[in-house]
C-alpha cells in the first residue's frame, strides 16, 4: 500500500504508508471481522439456541414460536446496538483507540458469556450487552481509518475496512460448518470470546489518531452531541441517521433470516437437520462474497459517480434483490437452488454500508466526527429492533419468512428519496 503525493511539475511518486497506519488498519479490520462474527453467530444458531431454551423457559418451542422468538430476540439485540451510540463521545473525549478496545472488550465477553445461558432471559441479556459492544466498532473503527490513512487512500480505506464485517460473517459460516454442527450452538457462543484477545493487542501496540490527539488541544473539550445538532450539521445528522435506518431495516432483515429461510427449505427438500446447517453457512459464505466485492466497489462509484449517487445505485439494487430473493425465490417449488444463488446479488448490493464508512466522516469536524458516526449508525438501530418486532407478527401472521422480510424493500425506495437532500462531498478532503 503506498500514497501518491505530488512532486515537480504534477509528477508522483510512491510513498510507503507508515507502520502505524498500516498496524491501525489491521487492528481495526480484524476488530470489524470478529465484530461481524459475533453478530452473525446467534443468526446461524437461532433455531437450535431456542429450541432448546424456550421450552426450559416455560414457552412453546415450536418451529413457528422459535422463529417469532428469534425475531424479538433480534429486536432486543438491536436496541443494544442503539444504546452504543454512548461509544462517540467517550472517543471524541478520551481517544479513538482506547475506546475501540473497550468496545471489542465488551462485545467479546458477552457474546462468550451467552454459552452459559440457561433460558431465554438470560439469553437476551447477554445479546444486548453484546450489542452494545458490538454496534460501537463500526463507528470507531470507521472513524479511526479515516483520520489514520492518508487522504487519497482514505477512500479506499474505507471500503477495505468494510469488507471485514463480511468476512466475519463468513468465518462465522465456516465455525457453524465446522464446530456448530458437530458441537452445537453453546460452542458457537464460546468462539465469539476469541476478540478480547484483539483488545488487549489494541491497548499495547496501535498509536492514537494524531488528528484526533491535534484537534484536543487545539479545541475547547464540549459537548458533542450538543455539537451534532448545532448549526449546519443538524440537518446532515438527521438526514443521515435516515439513510442508515433504511439500510439496517433492510439489509438486517434480508441477512438476520437467510439462514432460517435455508434451513426451512433445505428441511422441505427432505435434507436432515446437519445437512440444513451446512446449507445455511454455504448460503451465509455466499452472501458475504458478494458483499465484500460491493464493498470494495463503493469507493471506486462514489468516486465516479458521486456519494449520492452511487448509494442510489446501492438502494435500488437492495430494493430488487431483496423483494427476488424472498417474495419470490423462497416460494418457488423447489427453489432452495434459487434462492441460495440469489444470496450472492443481495450481498452484492448490501455493500452499501461501505458506504457510510466512506462519507460520514467527510461531513464532520474531528471534535465531533465519532459522536456523529455513533449517533447517526445507532439511530437506526432502534427503528430496527421495532421493524423487527413488525417482522415477527408477519411471519406469525403468513406462516413463513418470505413476505415479511420482502416487504421491507419497500424502505430503500423511500431511501432514494431522501438523497436528493444529503451533502455531496465528492472532491472534498477530510475536516480538519
Amino acid at each position: 500500500m503506498a500514497e501518491l503525493v505530488g512532486q515537480g511539475q504534477g509528477q508522483a511518486v510512491r510513498v510507503p504508508l507508515t507502520g502505524t497506519q498500516v498496524r491501525g488498519f489491521w487492528a481495526a479490520w480484524a476488530g470489524w471481522t470478529l465484530d461481524g462474527m459475533d453478530s452473525f453467530i446467534f443468526a446461524l444458531v437461532l433455531a437450535p439456541a431456542l429450541t432448546e431454551l424456550l421450552p426450559k423457559s416455560g414457552m412453546d418451542g415450536s418451529p413457528s414460536h422459535v422463529v417469532f422468538a428469534g425475531s424479538v430476540m433480534f429486536a432486543v439485540f438491536l436496541a443494544g446496538w442503539g444504546t452504543s451510540l454512548i461509544w462517540g463521545p467517550l472517543a471524541d473525549r478520551w481517544g479513538r483507540t482506547r475506546t475501540l478496545a473497550a468496545a471489542v472488550a465488551c462485545y467479546a465477553l458477552f457474546t462468550a458469556a451467552a454459552a452459559l445461558a440457561q433460558n431465554v432471559w438470560q439469553l437476551g441479556v447477554f445479546r444486548f450487552l453484546a450489542g452494545v459492544g458490538i454496534g460501537g466498532e463500526w463507528a470507531l473503527a470507521g472513524t479511526y481509518v479515516a483520520e489514520v490513512w492518508p487522504e487519497s487512500r482514505r477512500k479506499m480505506g474505507a471500503g477495505y475496512l468494510q469488507t471485514g464485517y463480511y468476512v466475519g460473517f463468513f468465518l462465522a459460516a465456516a465455525l457453524n460448518f465446522t464446530i456448530g454442527a458437530s458441537f452445537g450452538w453453546r460452542a458457537m457462543f464460546l468462539c465469539g470470546g476469541a476478540p478480547v484477545l484483539l483488545a488487549l493487542y489494541m491497548l499495547s501496540k496501535v498509536n492514537e489518531s494524531d488528528r484526533w490527539a491535534k484537534a484536543t488541544k487545539s479545541t475547547p473539550q464540549a459537548n458533542p452531541l450538543r455539537g451534532i445538532f448545532a448549526g449546519k450539521y443538524r440537518r446532515r445528522t438527521v438526514l443521515n441517521a435516515g439513510l442508515v435506518t433504511v439500510s439496517i431495516i433492510g439489509l438486517w432483515a434480508g441477512a438476520v433470516y437467510e439462514p432460517s429461510a435455508i434451513v426451512t427449505l433445505a428441511k422441505q427438500a427432505g435434507h436432515n437437520a446437519v445437512e440444513a446447517t451446512r446449507l445455511a453457512s454455504f448460503g451465509t459464505g455466499l452472501l458475504s462474497i458478494g458483499t465484500v466485492i460491493g464493498c470494495l466497489l463503493a469507493p471506486v462509484l462514489a468516486e465516479r459517480l458521486g456519494r449520492r449517487p452511487a448509494l442510489a445505485v446501492y438502494f435500488l439494487g437492495m430494493a430488487v434483490c431483496i423483494w427476488i430473493t424472498f417474495g419470490w425465490a423462497f416460494y418457488v417449488p423447489d427453489g432452495l437452488t434459487l434462492f441460495i444463488g440469489s444470496l450472492f446479488f443481495l450481498g452484492l448490493f448490501g455493500g452499501n454500508f461501505a458506504m457510510y464508512s466512506l462519507w460520514l466522516p467527510e461531513q464532520y469536524p474531528t471534535a465531533i466526527r465519532a459522536t456523529a458516526f455513533a449517533f447517526v449508525t445507532s439511530v437506526g438501530r432502534f427503528v430496527g429492533a421495532g421493524v423487527n418486532f413488525l417482522i415477527g407478527a408477519g411471519v406469525h401472521h403468513y406462516g413463513s419468512v418470505g413476505i415479511p422480510v420482502a416487504t421491507t424493500a419497500v424502505a430503500f425506495v423511500l431511501g432514494v428519496f431522501l438523497l436528493p437532500l444529503c451533502l455531496e462531498t465528492r472532491g472534498e478532503q477530510l475536516p480538519g
